[in-house]
């Protein structure tokens, strides 16, 4: 398992972005970015210097897709973080490993491991 990646955490609720960023860390990754907006994690994206993202969503009810489109343009992997109560992704992005909410650590680095692989 390769482990020290960069992240970019794209999440508008705080306590749970706080959470998962904890996780990630703790596992050995570190914190590229974290970012509660379309427009944060699209000018994060354009940046790039991390090695893989995830996305909730629903970012304050905007949908993420921009973001997810941009990361794909850029050829840098994403996971889908969802409640489970949303829409199926857009085909595009129908092979993005998901995440679901609630977060626990044991289900991070399955679903990172084969976002990056």
């Amino acid at each position: 398992m390769n482990t020290g990646r960069a992240i970019l955490v794209v999440e508008d609720e705080p306590l749970i972005a706080m959470m998962l960023e904890d996780f990630l860390e703790t596992l050995g990754h570190s914190i590229h970015a974290s970012c509660d907006s379309v427009g944060d994690a699209l000018a994060k994206a354009e940046e790039g210097g991390f090695d893989c993202a995830i996305l909730d969503v629903n970012l304050k009810g905007e949908a993420v897709w921009p973001v997810a489109e941009k990361l794909r343009e850029k050829g840098v992997p994403f996971i889908i973080a969802t409640g489970g109560h949303v829409e199926p992704p857009p085909a595009a992005f129908a092979q993005a490993p998901m995440l679901e909410k609630p977060y626990t650590i044991d289900r991070i680095t399955p679903v990172l491991e084969r976002a990056v692989n």
